[in-house]
């Protein structure tokens, strides 16, 4: 194959894999005093303005920890997402849930970021000599969406933070597409910090 053919190959290849989103987590905290735990049935709360998206959040997400054997339940059946909600009515709504821990889930901001690096590219042009075939160094400039979404996870019983984390997701698409593989980064953490059960 000749080298220009396999550059272009490879810049189409790193190109799609750039398109593609991913999760990572960017930092976490978790309380190093709180000995309870692994919580067994866990309130979603999804805020966000948009009716859809909180119930389709809660709904993957809830489907996802029903996977690993913990009991979900979704804020939206015992929330309102219209008026505004008092902490008082928040907490009860959780106590009420039957829930022992609390996860809220919010996004922090959603940015447009540029990034600038240097491709090889085979080049070809008429000198002195006659017509020659080369290597170049360009710019690539590439721009991507970064989102970044905060969830916090609450024993109830204490009203007390146990676990807090911040993640990143590359180019996020739409709640339906990015809520499971969000999920799997979340509930992969609180599973290695015995807050979730660990499967069997």
């Amino acid at each position: 194959m000749p080298r220009y053919a396999l550059f272009t190959l490879l810049a189409v290849a790193t190109s799609m894999l750039a398109a593609c989103a991913s999760t990572s987590l960017r930092d976490s905290w978790a309380d190093p005093g709180f000995t309870g735990g692994p919580f067994r049935k866990v309130m979603v709360v999804g805020i966000s303005a948009n009716a859809t998206n909180r119930r389709v959040f809660e709904d993957s997400f809830s489907a996802k920890l029903a996977a690993v054997g913990v009991e979900a339940v979704r804020s939206y059946e015992l929330i309102p997402q219209t008026g505004i909600i008092s902490q008082a009515e928040f907490d009860a709504a959780a106590r009420r849930s039957g829930a022992d821990g609390l996860l809220v889930v919010h996004v922090n901001r959603v940015e447009t970021r540029t990034q600038v690096a240097t491709a090889t590219v085979p080049v070809t042009g008429r000198g002195f000599y006659g017509f020659y075939r080369g290597w170049a160094t360009v710019p690539d400039i590439s721009q991507y969406d970064l989102a970044t979404v905060e969830t916090n996870l609450f024993d109830v019983k204490s009203d007390r933070l146990v676990w807090s984390g911040t993640t990143e997701t590359m180019n996020p698409t739409s709640v339906t597409a990015e809520a499971p593989g969000f999920a799997d980064v979340i509930i992969k953490a609180l599973t290695a910090r015995g807050l979730l059960p660990s499967p069997t």
